[in-house]
């Protein structure tokens, strides 16, 4: 079988792999979509994603959705032919941060495509994957696999909007406007925010917010444009820059609320330390999610579309030209591989 490895800075290669089979408890599935992330594009272009360095040979990618091919023993609950959304991380269950109800802290957790351990954790983008059969989450009737390939993305974007709280008529910022910006603009007119203003470097990632429920597009290379807002209630940082970071502490009201998801630089960033005393600032740290994708896959299923985020899709073979092709912001959002056939299972 065929699966996209990075070995290390501008080092990509799609090369073949034996094909894994499940043990007990496990299921063997046809992987059908993958979105880039921007984790995977810094693996490819940096060989390390914020703190993670690669080290060995690392298969990339965890959005990944596909059909059961395979069942180890003792699994029920899921059957072959079945579409599902893989649940990128595997949790120890035994810590205090997994029985405490915070398990995406776990510090054994195992992330697809991941090099946050030696050896690392294998991702993704390969045309067979072994997961365990919890992992598997069977996609609500009619949902297409296209459309669930960004349930992964969309579960980050909506824990980073719950972190903030009670959206409920309130003003919000949202720093950023990639995937992840613009999938947190839809969580949060999902959950009820008042006006929802967007910042981002190109236009054409404001364009993609737009579409997704933003009511005010700022440019970040422009602070003095009379457009931007004195002060918002919550603002959710999804660049992943200091800047980005800072234009929220400094319009986020006093006693506000600052959510950073955005996975800064390595090593330490520059902040507007005092506003944090003087204003009093809740700031929020918000790393992936857990217990929130299955109801995240069902408001993609029946409220939210996030299909004009999908600006690409390249078939496997093709991984480099994907890649490259969603590291250009000015024309990219979500990028897709498509892995293996999407009508594979039509009528089955």
């Amino acid at each position: 079988m065929l699966a996209c490895v990075i070995r290390g800075a501008e080092q990509l290669a799609v090369e073949e792999r034996a094909v894994p089979e499940p043990g007990a408890g496990e299921v063997g599935i046809d992987i059908v979509y993958g979105g880039v992330c921007g984790s995977d594009l810094h693996y490819y272009h940096d060989g390390a994603a914020g703190e993670f360095v690669i080290r060995e040979p690392l298969v990339v990618g965890h959005e990944v959705v596909g059909r059961v091919a395979v069942l180890g023993d003792g699994v029920t609950g899921v059957e072959v032919g079945q579409p599902v959304a893989v649940h990128p991380a595997q949790v120890c269950g035994h810590c205090q941060e997994c029985t405490s109800g915070r398990p995406q802290l776990c510090a054994s957790s195992r992330y697809l495509g991941s090099a946050a351990h030696f050896p690392h954790i294998q991702g993704g983008f390969t045309q067979r994957l072994v997961v365990g059969a919890d992992r598997a989450v069977p996609l609500p009737a009619g949902m297409s696999l296209r459309r669930a390939a960004l349930s992964e993305p969309f579960s980050v974007a909506y824990h980073a909007v719950k972190r903030a709280g009670d959206l409920s008529g309130r003003t919000v910022l949202v720093t950023g406007a990639g995937p992840i910006g613009a999938l947190a603009v839809a969580a949060a007119r999902q959950a009820g925010a008042g006006t929802i203003y967007v910042s981002d470097l190109t236009d054409h990632a404001l364009a993609q917010a737009k579409l997704m429920g933003a009511d005010v597009l700022l440019r970040a290379d422009r602070p003095d444009d009379a457009a931007w807002p004195e002060q918002v209630d919550v603002a959710i940082e999804a660049s992943g820059s200091g800047p980005g970071l800072n234009s929220c502490i400094r319009t986020v009201r006093r006693a506000g609320t600052v959510v950073q998801v955005g996975i800064l630089p390595r090593g330490l960033t520059a902040i507007l330390g005092n506003a944090l005393v003087n204003k009093e600032l809740q700031v929020l740290g918000s790393w992936r999610f857990h217990t929130e994708f299955a109801e995240a896959i069902g408001l993609l299923a029946d409220t939210i579309d996030p299909e004009p985020l999908i600006s690409h899709e390249f078939p496997l073979e093709q991984a480099q030209a994907a890649f490259d092709t969603a590291s250009d912001r000015t024309t990219a959002c979500k990028v897709l591989l498509r892995i293996g056939d999407p009508d594979a299972g039509a009528g089955a």
